[in-house]
């Protein structure tokens, strides 16, 4: 005989796990702390003025 479940809880449940799996790709996506944001900033401004510099004034 199956197990009777209760829809309620199993929504809950299933929604919190969905909640969890969004939050851990929102900490991988957005969780750098500030002095790597601040390195890649300044490794994309030196990459910036580099190609500045190498071009020709017409």
């Amino acid at each position: 005989m199956a197990e009777i479940v209760n829809l309620n809880r199993f929504r809950k449940a299933q929604k919190r796990q969905e909640e969890t799996r969004q939050a851990e790709a929102n900490r991988v996506k957005f969780g750098r702390t500030k002095s790597e944001k601040e390195n890649d900033r300044r490794t994309e401004e030196r990459r910036r003025r580099e190609i500045d510099d190498k071009k020709l004034d017409e």
